[in-house]
């Protein structure tokens, strides 16, 4: 990858950006996974369901707190580049064919999958300035 110190700070920022994401969505599924759950499924959560979605929230925070850049880790490095990138990619196509097979839609289903899968995108470009 070339050694350019703009590109650098895009990638942070990208990463940042993503973390500060997942961090919202983290603390929210902690504090009512219900709520969630009809913005992004149309669904109603009952029993172990809720338990589980504060777990994913738990998740989503420890994966925002890893991947944020700080001083000592590079803007943008590979490994947290990866796991974000990761995350996004999968959970668009996780979202998308809960959307298309599954037949659940909330208000946010589709507008999250665009994200995730720019996010993606993006997390990406840089393996891809490697080449």
């Amino acid at each position: 990858m070339r050694d350019d110190p703009l590109s650098h700070t895009r990638h942070g920022k990208t990463l940042a950006f993503a973390a500060v994401v997942e961090a919202g969505t983290g603390l929210a599924l902690l504090l009512d996974p219900a709520l969630v759950a009809a913005l992004l499924l149309g669904a109603d959560l009952g029993g172990v369901a809720a338990v589980l979605g504060r777990c994913f929230g738990v998740a989503l925070l420890a994966l925002a707190i890893a991947c944020w850049p700080g001083p000592r880790q590079p803007a943008g490095s590979a490994p947290a580049r990866r796991a974000m990138g990761a995350y996004n990619a999968l959970i668009a196509l996780y979202l998308a064919y809960l959307s298309v097979a599954q037949l659940f839609w909330g208000v946010l289903l589709w507008p999250a999958v665009a994200l995730h899968a720019g996010v993606a995108l993006l997390l990406a470009w840089p393996a891809r300035e490697a080449q």
